[in-house]
């Protein structure tokens, strides 16, 4: 039977309706990402957050360690460690696209946040990499001190800032004159660094003698050595830059720092061996990954007090919250897996709800090392 014209128009019609409306959907659906650098397997995991699961495993080179998140553009750099490169991820089809030679042994990579620049410090040639993304090359190797672990660069973009460890000393680059404004002598075994939003200022844990270095970036000085706990290894900024909590993996503590005063306020306990700290973006919690107990402690930031310490897998190192804050991911190092805490969207005031637990284990490769996350429109 032939369908009136009528009809068949109007069917037509509805159909290019649908069409365009389920295009327009497909074309502006967003996907959350998590990229895991396994060191012995050599590849990144790709997990879809959306669903939970791996979706793509990514050969890249050998001994992937650092890995970060463009914050503009739709790609991922993974540091090849043993093969003294960076590898670009292609966030959109979750492809490794390109490969950026640097120097020798690199362990991190620090991107701005204008997403066009990156600083590696390569600890093996004592010398710093600043690379331009857009182009995909290096534009410097710029000498510092000796055995350079991490050179983080300033929201701007301006300023780097590399702590030697061989040499107990920071270097201050100018990003774009691309080399040394100053050497700033600091403490014993320099690692992790910590800038401030505004750029002023940056802190720098030194693992070999107890101590965090406070650095003035405008002048080039050091301000003051603050005391903390055994073996400070990590500095969490809040994203308001008032303070740092401190990871001392010896004395199992936690140490606050007032960035304004610089002066320690407090120390507390939070686990066994913390070994990282993550905040979330409105300043109110605290999570602690603590390797020594297969724990993540969950610290009210207002309060100072824990509102839980949640099991996770072995030896849990690396965390990131996942672009929308309703999942901690949690890398577990030894076991080989990113252990997933659901978040809830409300504390109560008497703190009676714990915020979180645990709520899956999703496999990646063997001795996952960092994790970043990015979130994606298709």
């Amino acid at each position: 039977m032939k369908i009136p014209t009528y009809i068949a128009l109007t069917i037509l019609t509805v159909a290019l309706f649908f069409a365009a409306g389920c295009s327009k959907k497909s074309a502006t659906e967003e996907r959350e990402y998590a990229y895991v650098s396994n060191g012995k397997s050599d590849s990144v995991t790709v997990i879809d957050l959306n669903e939970l699961k791996p979706v793509a495993t990514l050969a890249v080179g050998k001994n992937p360690t650092g890995i970060e998140a463009n914050p503009v553009r739709n790609e991922v750099y993974a540091v090849n460690t043993d093969s003294n490169s960076v590898s670009i991820i292609d966030a959109n089809r979750n492809q490794v696209v390109a490969t950026i030679p640097v120097h020798r042994t690199p362990y991190f990579i620090s991107v701005s946040g204008d997403g066009t620049r990156a600083v590696v410090a390569n600890s093996g040639s004592n010398n710093v990499s600043i690379i331009d993304l857009k182009r995909r090359k290096v534009l410097a190797s710029v000498a510092v001190g000796q055995q350079p672990g991490l050179a983080r660069i300033s929201h701007d973009g301006k300023i780097a800032v590399a702590a030697n460890r061989g040499s107990n000393t920071v270097s201050i680059i100018d990003v774009g004159q691309l080399g040394v404004e100053a050497t700033v002598p600091a403490c014993q075994s320099p690692e992790d660094i910590a800038i401030l939003p505004d750029g002023n200022k940056a802190f720098v844990a030194c693992s070999g003698s107890a101590q965090v270095a406070a650095i003035d970036l405008k002048q080039n000085k050091l301000l003051a050595l603050l005391k903390v706990g055994g073996t400070p290894v990590n500095l969490a900024l809040k994203p308001d830059g008032g303070e740092i909590f401190v990871s001392n993996y010896e004395a199992h503590t936690i140490s606050t720092i007032n960035t304004t005063t610089n002066e320690v306020s407090e120390s507390f306990l939070a686990g066994d061996n913390p070994v990282r700290g993550f905040v979330t973006s409105d300043n109110s919690l605290l999570f602690i990954s603590n390797i020594g107990s297969d724990m993540v402690a969950v610290v009210d930031i207002g309060t100072r007090k824990m509102l839980t310490s949640v099991r996770v897998g072995n030896r849990p190192d690396a965390m990131a919250l996942s672009p929308r804050e309703n999942l901690l991911l949690v890398v577990d190092s030894r076991s080989g897996d990113v252990a997933v805490l659901r978040l809830d969207k409300r504390i109560d005031k008497k703190n009676t709800n714990p915020p979180q637990r645990l709520f899956t284990l999703i496999p990646v490769g063997m001795q996952p090392n960092d994790i970043a996350v990015k979130l994606v429109a298709r």
